[in-house]
């Protein structure tokens, strides 16, 4: 789903080529270096939640919410400790809701179909410290799974 919720964030000029896979966070994290360059933002797959399941003859339905993460990284200059960064978060953590929050994607169970809407689940400062703010905002959406 990252190439569709990058594309659902492509319009938002402060993170204009600057959107990621969470392969790239995980790199840097490794090399213990974040983007010089900010904003920016990486997108990672939360993973799933069961929900209930229904079975019948012949049929197996149950309940699924599909989660992503974005995760902002916003530096200033001369700004060791990050404090400056929260008040350039808000618009663009808002910016961020209002592309993800009520878009219906097309299900990746069968490809053709699109299925509920997403949802924010949360927002959380992670860390404010050498010069950057990391900020995570969690999404779900509902799907099925019917075999």
């Amino acid at each position: 789903m990252f190439e569709a919720v990058k594309a659902r964030l492509a319009d938002i000029a402060a993170l204009e080529r600057r959107i990621q896979p969470a392969a790239s966070l995980s790199e840097l994290i490794a090399q213990n270096r974040l983007p010089q360059v900010t904003p920016a933002a990486f997108i990672l797959p939360l993973g799933l939640r069961g929900g209930r399941a229904d079975a019948a003859t012949g049929i197996y339905r149950q309940s699924i919410a599909e989660m992503l993460g974005v995760v902002l990284i916003l530096r200033s200059a001369g700004d060791a400790t990050g404090a400056k960064s929260a008040d350039a978060l808000t618009p663009l953590r808002n910016a961020v809701i209002d592309r993800i929050v009520g878009w219906a994607p097309t299900s990746g169970w069968n490809g053709s179909e699109t299925i509920g809407v997403f949802t924010l689940s949360r927002g959380e400062l992670i860390s404010m410290s050498a010069g950057a703010l990391v900020y995570q905002l969690d999404f779900s959406v509902d799907d099925q799974v019917r075999i």
